[in-house]
């Protein structure tokens, strides 16, 4: 194994060893706190911009298989761990996480401190970071990250986002049209499950557009980076909030808070991985969700024209919210979870009956 390196924007940075491609990448340092899943983080386009520190010590002991991937490519642009397993055993397993990560092109760094890492960013907040195996100079490496954009302020949408629209599931009685602002794969296999026909559109689809679909429904996925940078997004969502059923996952529910007049802003150090608390406001009823978001909604001065439905538990943020009078509905965490918890999968079913005409 060769050398590789860790440098925060702070100045901080521990030296390990690559288990991954030769290379070097830079990104927002986030950790997740899930146990397992590795394989469906590294495939969640929501982490594009990102480097992934994983809290729970040993990854990749069950190595990589074909089936859990939550989209076709990896959307972080860096793996950190505390020790990798490079000889994986599990009956679905074809190769190990190193050489998945490899034959990816994707930097990964073993043997540091991920708790020392994880610490620093709960104390001080996400930081840009670069990880390399190429330079080691921290001045050099330094110079570099002062180049990089964060993520505030910027479409990280486009980069992921489908290029034309494509018919995921041919459902014989509704049509449900999703917008892909990097789309987990799990989601559209749970439309499927109920029997929905799903299409899936570009980001910058236009509202016009998506009604020529001639949908009963339609949901705004989960996705990277900064919701207030879509401009767009947010004109078109504003345009179908009294048109159709909709529901937001994740980025769908900022964007749709947005659109409502609400406000977004960074969190300190966001929310990612499969434990976190969350109670349902109407019935006091608690659910342990998945979770991966940066970035958080504030909902003063549109508190007439939503309810809260849930809140996180932790830190009080919203989780959840629905319109007053329109079927618009949307949920912070993931309720399809993959990785983590199904405690949240039922919250699709208010979706489903507005989409079946029950709203």
């Amino acid at each position: 194994m060769s050398d590789a390196i860790l440098l925060l924007a702070d100045g901080s940075y521990q030296m390990g060893q690559s288990f991954g491609a030769e290379g070097e990448v830079m990104g927002e340092v986030v950790f997740n706190t899930s146990m397992t899943g590795y394989q469906e983080i590294l495939t969640d386009l929501s982490y594009y911009g990102q480097m992934v520190v994983m809290t729970y010590p040993l990854i990749g002991n069950y190595g990589i298989n074909e089936e859990d991937i939550e989209s076709g490519k990896i959307g972080l642009g860096g793996l950190i761990v505390k020790e990798h397993c490079p000889v994986p055993s599990h009956w679905k397993s074809k190769e190990s996480l190193g050489a998945y990560l490899r034959r990816n092109h994707v930097v990964a760094i073993e043997g540091i401190d991920t708790r020392a890492v994880t610490r620093r960013i709960r104390t001080v907040g996400a930081m840009m970071g670069i990880l390399s195996t190429t330079d080691f100079d921290q001045t050099s490496l330094m110079e570099k990250l002062k180049a990089t954009p964060s993520l505030t302020g910027m479409d990280w949408v486009s980069p992921v986002t489908c290029k034309a629209p494509y018919l995921f599931s041919d459902g014989k009685a509704y049509h449900v049209v999703v917008y892909d602002f990097g789309v987990k794969y799990n989601i559209l296999r749970m439309l499927s499950r109920v029997g929905f026909r799903v299409t899936v559109v570009p980001a910058q689809t236009s509202a016009e557009e998506v009604l020529s679909f001639r949908p009963d429904g339609v949901l705004l996925s989960n996705g990277p980076g900064d919701p207030e940078a879509l401009y767009d997004v947010i004109k078109n969502t504003r345009k179908l909030m009294d048109k159709k059923p909709i529901f937001g996952i994740c980025l769908g529910h900022q964007i749709l808070g947005l659109a409502l007049g609400g406000r977004c802003y960074k969190m300190k150090f966001g929310h990612h991985g499969g434990n976190h608390p969350v109670m349902e406001t109407a019935t006091g009823k608690i659910r342990v969700t998945a979770q991966n978001h940066g970035f958080v909604m504030d909902y003063s001065g549109i508190e007439r024209e939503v309810q809260i439905t849930h809140i996180n538990l932790n830190d009080r943020t919203v989780e959840g919210m629905q319109h007053n009078t329109y079927p618009v509905y949307s949920l912070q965490f993931h309720p399809e979870a993959s990785p983590g918890p199904h405690d949240g999968n039922e919250l699709f079913g208010k979706f489903v009956n507005s989409v079946k005409g029950g709203q």
